[in-house]
């Protein structure tokens, strides 16, 4: 099969054959059809210590099951997706036990501690695995498994009171969906970027209100709209979290989504002044996935993607930060993709 890896750690990606792999007990084998490209992705050639195929944006179908798999719930065909939580969980360390799987110390991420979904096939733990519903586009719904779930587990689990005024921070790959769900989720939604190139797009995926982050009156503009509870954090970095705090009203909260390299200082007194937070968010695991994606099927979610053949996975990669939105790698014949219209759709927006 053709597969683009890391062959070593600090190596770039290539394009490479490799056998077809055999599920093992436990797994399943998937016969890849789209495949997402993340910032994450070039972590793995960073941590990795040997060869290693990255993509954890999966969407597939199972081809071959291996000894002990749950053959009344999976089936031969079905198309399934496979998201940064890998599987593996352990069921009886403190987090698996306190429900929390994705911070299980055993658990595997898919295209970091196994092959990923940069390749025409992959194995996979059947923990990790995600129903997709019949009908979904599995170029569109591939983002979902990870930026799609970040962004929606990272916000239900803040329990915001349905209408609150909340705030999305950033409108790229994250933060557009990240407003789509809030939206649908029954808040007034803020939307938060720099300059005012992307202020109709924020409109149209649903915003209320847009603020232009640059101006230097942006946290008096943001505190007349309202008493802000929430701030999902999609584009972070050390300089502009003490701006989000002044944003927030009482008791509000600024949810981190996406790492980034530099520390950063926050002042108690603001914090204390408010009774106001920063938190992390990490993702959320096949459950959270499966609950992203009825979501989204539900309430006509979609990410705005550009397509690429594997052949281009590692020029994509490497050009991420100019993405728009999303890209995705498919596996799907060139007759089918234009059928989905997708980049006639990105190129109107």
């Amino acid at each position: 099969m053709k597969a683009v890896a890391y062959k070593s750690k600090g190596s770039k990606l290539e394009l490479i054959e490799l056998p077809i792999p055999e599920p093992k007990k436990g797994e399943v084998r998937l016969k890849v059809i789209s495949c997402g490209i993340c910032h994450t992705d070039m972590l793995c050639g960073v941590l990795i210590q040997s060869q290693r195929v990255p993509g954890h944006e999966v969407i597939g179908s199972i081809e071959k099951m291996g000894e002990g798999i749950d053959t009344e719930r999976f089936k031969i065909g079905m198309v399934v997706g496979v998201g940064w939580f890998g599987g593996n969980h352990c069921t009886k360390c403190r987090s698996c036990l306190e429900d929390q799987w994705i911070h299980c110390k055993h658990q595997t991420n898919c295209g970091l501690h196994y092959d990923g979904g940069y390749a025409e096939y992959m194995t996979c733990p059947e923990d990790a695995l995600v129903v997709i519903p019949d009908g979904m586009d599995p170029v569109e719904t591939a983002p979902l498994l990870c930026a799609g779930v970040t962004v929606f587990n990272g916000f239900r689990n803040q329990y915001i009171k349905a209408g609150a005024l909340v705030g999305v921070q950033g409108i790229g790959g994250l933060g557009h969906l990240g407003i789509q769900f809030c939206r649908k989720m029954g808040y007034e939604v803020i939307a938060m970027s720099y300059g005012n190139h992307k202020r109709e797009l924020a409109m149209q995926l649903g915003a209320n209100h847009y603020v232009d982050m640059s101006s230097k009156d942006c946290v008096e503009k943001i505190q007349k709209i309202g008493s802000v509870k929430c701030i999902i954090c999609t584009a972070p970095s050390a300089s502009a979290l003490p701006g989000l705090i002044d944003c927030l009203g009482v008791n509000g909260k600024v949810v981190v989504t996406a790492a980034f390299p530099e520390d950063f200082s926050a002042s108690s007194i603001k914090l204390i002044d408010g009774s106001k937070c920063v938190m992390g968010w990490a993702s959320g695991d096949s459950r959270d996935s499966t609950d992203t994606i009825h979501f989204a099927r539900l309430n006509d979610i979609k990410p705005m993607v550009k397509v690429f053949p594997l052949e281009k996975a590692a020029e994509a990669l490497e050009n991420i930060d100019k993405a728009r939105f999303r890209y995705v790698i498919s596996f799907l014949p060139e007759s089918r993709l234009n059928s989905y219209k997708i980049n006639e759709r990105i190129n109107k927006n």
